[in-house]
């Protein structure tokens, strides 16, 4: 191993970090937002409502990103009318086209992901809910939402994960994030070996690095859940022993 390469890629690699993040959690936060009502959508019973959803959710996620990234770089810039309307000036630029297909992958991920914590909301405190008085809306904004984030949590972070090692897919379509600078510098050095294990250690660090963010999160909302005593403290007081005194 050339310790030399080695330490020129340490060096360059972390040029591409700054776009690595961006197209990263950019997608992430669009991808959620569309989620959302679409997760509400697909927990429904009503077909006419989760059928065009699970249509969707199905296809983007039993077809590969790289399919769905090449789709709409190479496909949906060749066709007449996009070239001459206002989107052509959005898909000419790589960035654009990773970032529409990128959000709409992890959108539909997203959505399996939190239909399933919309559903395991317990019944109860839905009825109850209701029982308060309170809205449709606000049942689900107050309190089907709050508690299906809080159980959807694990999971969601294999999709922030599983994005952030996906971003590598744009170096195929000349964005020089992390892999598309290492691909660069080894058709300079011709050292593949030292390059991408310095790119996999950068995507290692930011997988560790997200992933405690994570538990600290998982970590604070257990302990906001916990019901708290006349103190302050979220843990439970014995009660004291009653005095007895001995007979004389």
């Amino acid at each position: 191993m050339n310790i030399a390469i080695a330490l020129e890629a340490l060096l360059t690699l972390p040029r591409g970090l700054a776009l690595t993040l961006a197209l990263t959690f950019a997608s992430l936060a669009a991808g959620f937002v569309i989620s959302v009502p679409l997760a509400f959508l697909r927990a429904s019973p009503n077909p006419w409502a989760f059928a065009p959803v699970l249509a969707y959710t199905y296809a983007f996620r039993g077809t590969p990103l790289l399919v769905q990234l090449f789709l709409i770089y190479y496909g949906i810039g060749q066709l007449p009318f996009v070239r001459q309307s206002f989107l052509w000036a959005v898909m000419r630029e790589p960035f654009w086209c990773a970032f529409i297909a990128f959000t709409l992958n992890s959108a539909a991920h997203t959505t399996e992901v939190l239909r399933g914590g919309i559903q395991t909301v317990p019944l109860g405190q839905i009825e109850a809910a209701k029982a308060l008085g309170l809205s449709r809306l606000h049942v689900m904004r107050l309190i089907v939402f709050p508690l299906a984030i809080r159980i959807a949590l694990p999971a969601y972070v294999n999709e922030v994960i599983g994005m952030l090692k996906a971003s590598s897919l744009a170096s195929t379509i000349t964005l020089l994030e992390i892999t598309g600078i290492a691909r660069q510098l080894v058709s300079e050095t011709f050292a593949p070996y030292e390059v991408f294990i310095v790119a996999g250690s950068l995507y290692l660090l930011l997988t560790l690095i997200i992933n405690r963010i994570f538990l600290i999160l998982e970590a604070h909302w257990e302990r906001s859940s916990k019901p708290t005593n006349a103190t302050g403290s979220s843990r439970e007081r014995r009660p004291k022993p009653f005095l007895t005194t001995r007979p004389s």
